[in-house]
């Protein structure tokens, strides 16, 4: 993974499943499907599975699989923490490289070692926490743009990660320690659009190399086809992902990734009083692209991207 992004391995990063994980047997039948996808397409993509447990909430609502497994407000953090973890031991098994998102720090000092990938998302980019967390650790790191749409917060954070820090956090003894991080020099830029437009263009991302050429930061960019880039209108992914595929067919080089949002079943569903009316395979947090779907762009990326390779 750290390859592709560097642009040593010619290939593709695909980051790509549910929203969050809120049923452990629909998301490994998701992450069965994606195993055999992502062999059948592994000479152009790189394929991982977005498994996020942790969810920020711009107000309130259900916080994720961690911090209240069984969707009833009885926040078993302590059962959340173990399923999360026989969820993403099980994944593994399969052969899928795993994404997640750093949102409470203490979580991935449980979790890390089964990532491959971390975000630090929009909401958190410009904590100092986060960046500190980010520098420790030895997965690849992507920093989301600000909510308002600047990449100024991610880029510094991208800058400070990448160097070693020394903060209070807790010991491989369960104690407090003073960590002493080395520095992640394997983060990179994730455009998600915001402040009311999406930013997955090209003028949007000639600023963007502009703006890490400025900051020292190799341009390595990935283009979140969710979010604010497709306006939280899952139908509108796939175009967002034919748009980024396009700019590499006409001669970029600087995008190396994409994300989407995906699940079984289209769409999203609100967590109903009875949770035997949840709809299988369907996300309770932002809506998803269906299976079918999924795999017919992806596919359709390859054909597209596998000449860019063997010429």
């Amino acid at each position: 993974m750290k390859r592709v992004l560097s642009g040593a391995d010619p290939r593709w990063l695909v980051v790509v499943g549910p929203c969050s994980i809120h049923d452990p047997r629909a998301g490994l039948d998701y992450a069965a499907r994606l195993a055999d996808l992502a062999s059948e397409l592994d000479d152009t993509l790189l394929i991982v599975m977005r498994a996020y447990f942790e969810k920020p909430r711009t107000s309130v609502g259900w916080k994720g699989l961690i911090n209240d497994p069984y969707m009833d407000d009885s926040y078993c953090v302590d059962e959340g923490m173990h399923i999360a973890r026989r969820f993403l031991l099980a994944a593994t098994e399969l052969g899928l490289p795993l994404a997640g998102e750093a949102l409470d720090p203490m979580s991935p000092l449980y979790l890390a070692d089964l990532y491959s990938w971390m975000a630090i998302g929009a909401r958190t980019t410009e904590s100092q926490i986060h960046r500190e967390l980010a520098s420790a650790l030895d997965s690849t790191v992507g920093f989301k743009n600000s909510t308002d749409g600047s990449l100024d917060t991610a880029l510094n954070a991208i800058v400070s990660a990448s160097a070693p820090h020394a903060y209070l956090g807790m010991g491989k003894d369960g104690r407090v320690a003073v960590v002493n991080s080395r520095g992640n020099p394997h983060c990179h830029l994730v455009l998600r659009g915001g402040g009311g437009r999406p930013n997955y263009d090209s003028v949007s991302i000639a600023l963007a190399e502009q703006a890490m050429k400025k900051h020292n930061i190799p341009p390595a960019i990935m283009v979140d086809c969710a979010h604010a880039n497709s306006w939280k209108q899952h139908a509108l992914q796939p175009r967002v992902l034919a748009d980024a595929v396009s700019q590499i067919r006409h001669g970029n080089r600087s995008i190396r990734a994409f994300m989407l949002e995906s699940f079984i079943e289209a769409g999203n569903q609100s967590i109903p009083a009875d949770l035997s009316q949840l709809r299988y395979g369907c996300s309770v947090t932002d809506p998803c692209v269906d299976w079918h779907t999924t795999a017919d762009i992806l596919r359709d990326a390859r054909a597209k991207l596998r000449p860019l390779l063997e010429s």
